[in-house]
């Protein structure tokens, strides 16, 4: 028995030391260097492997596979040629397994995909810098539970409130939407929005404001493994809703809440909603069924939504499909809204229709402002259209 009761403690003391191990190990290499160039070196360390590479979006149309090179004691390295100041995902390949970097906590998910991080920033206030979290007045982020009588379900959303939010004044909202597969985790992550609000506020190039970024998918209540569905592998949500508008139908139940919780200035100055793809759809929808509720609307590579259909390259079999909605634009544009802003890359599988969407605009005489970049539908140049977004809005 003594003996037993022995081995057991060993055992115990053994798992025990293994639990701290695990815990207070820490790798033994630095995965990726920044250059005083711009230029990133990544290591990885195996002395067995074959073959490893790593592949990051550093080019700006598709993703780039860097074969690395070992040296004798089994370290493989490589360094990218000078980039961009930027926010980087990257993965290892190792002997054609993907893998990410065992010596870095920074990771990302997308959907069901999960990548490391790495940012690029030569000066103050390039792009990299706005991505980065700096000595600067910090906002609070919270996240928020709220019912949905239209979707019948309690919902989440994630809400940034500036710095000096508490000292009394109201503030201006800024309802910020995903894409397609995103949720309410979506933009504070992937679209680093609360160091870009953070860092454009303390600059004085944005008005501090509320941003509210509510979970767009209609038949969810949270994000993956926050809510009673469980720990399920996400997939990218149907833009379609069998309802049509259920998400735009239950929009304002969203700004009603948020006005009745927090200093809110509660009229249409105060509102400005924008969104990336999905959300973007999301964001013209919103635009015709509430014209006088919001006077900036920003569509992000818009996937153009309405009554509930969505139309990858026709806009205008949309608008023969759907008789109300001409008369729903010339409703939101002799109202006169602030900002109508259209933004997306040369390269975006959605560009034709968003470029049918503005011959629309134009035919009629409708005032709209567009900013055309290099690049598709990636995170790199949402990113870059909510801080020029930010920018434009409550002046």
């Amino acid at each position: 028995m003594r003996k037993l009761f022995v081995t057991l403690t060993c055992l115990c003391l053994t798992a025990s030391a293994w639990g701290q191990q695990a815990l207070w190990s820490f790798p033994n290499v630095k995965s990726t260097v920044v250059n005083t160039d711009g230029s990133i070196t990544f290591s990885y360390l195996d002395d067995k492997a074959k073959e490893v590479s790593v592949v990051g979006n550093f080019k700006e149309i598709s993703d780039q596979n860097l074969p690395m090179t070992k040296n004798e004691k089994g370290l493989w390295t490589v360094t990218t040629p000078p980039l961009r100041p930027e926010m980087y995902s990257y993965v290892f390949y190792v002997d054609g397994r993907k893998m990410l970097d065992p010596a870095s906590v920074y990771i990302n998910r997308d959907v069901a995909s999960t990548t490391d991080i790495v940012i690029v920033t030569k000066e103050k206030g390039d792009r990299g810098s706005l991505y980065s979290v700096n000595e600067v007045p910090h906002g609070n982020v919270a996240k928020v539970w709220y019912h949905s009588d239209v979707l019948g379900m309690n919902r989440r959303m994630t809400i940034y409130t500036p710095a000096g939010y508490d000292q009394g004044k109201r503030y201006p909202v800024l309802y910020l939407l995903h894409g397609s597969g995103g949720d309410e985790n979506a933009w504070s992550e992937l679209g680093r929005a609360t160091q870009i609000m953070d860092n454009l506020i303390a600059a004085g190039k944005a008005k501090p404001m509320i941003v509210v970024m509510p979970n767009g998918n209609y038949d969810a209540q949270a994000a993956p493994g926050c809510w009673s569905k469980g720990m399920y592998t996400p997939s990218g949500s149907r833009i379609d809703a069998p309802k049509g508008h259920a998400f735009e139908n239950s929009f304002m139940e969203i700004v009603n809440y948020v006005d009745s919780h927090y200093k809110t200035i509660r009229k249409r100055e105060g509102r400005a909603v924008t969104g990336l793809s999905m959300g973007g759809g999301h964001t013209f929808a919103i635009a015709n069924l509430y014209p006088q509720t919001f006077d900036y609307y920003g569509l992000q590579s818009a996937a153009i939504i309405s009554d509930g259909k969505f139309v990858a390259d026709h806009f205008d079999r949309l608008q023969q499909s759907n008789p109300t909605l001409e008369m729903q634009m010339d409703r939101l544009f002799k109202s006169e809204p602030k900002l109508y802003w259209i933004a997306i890359g040369k390269s975006d599988f959605l560009y034709k229709a968003n470029e049918q969407l503005r011959n629309y605009l134009d035919k009629k005489g409708y005032k709209y402002e567009y900013f055309e970049n290099d690049g598709g539908h990636i995170w790199r140049n949402w990113r870059i259209y909510l801080s020029m977004f930010a920018q434009k809005i409550f002046k």
